[in-house]
């Protein structure tokens, strides 16, 4: 379960001071619910995937022989 700032909150913040784990758990959030997206949330989970590109974080969590490519939002 997602233990966090609301999305109210986080939609007026910008996406370079969210989390990683804010990020990653809207992330997968909009991939679920994205066939149902108006233009607006289209928006901002592009500004959210640009984001996650962006961040040096993310790419130290790619995968290995060690470990998973998924940050976990929990």
């Amino acid at each position: 379960m997602y233990v966090g700032r609301d999305f109210s909150e986080l939609v007026m913040t910008s996406k370079k001071n969210w989390t990683d784990k804010e990020l990653a758990h809207f992330h997968e959030s909009f991939q679920q619910i994205l066939p149902y997206l108006n233009s607006e949330g289209g928006m901002i989970y592009r500004e959210i995937m640009e984001e996650i590109k962006n961040r040096h974080s993310f790419h130290l969590n790619e995968a290995s022989l060690e470990r998973g490519s998924t940050i976990h939002p929990e």
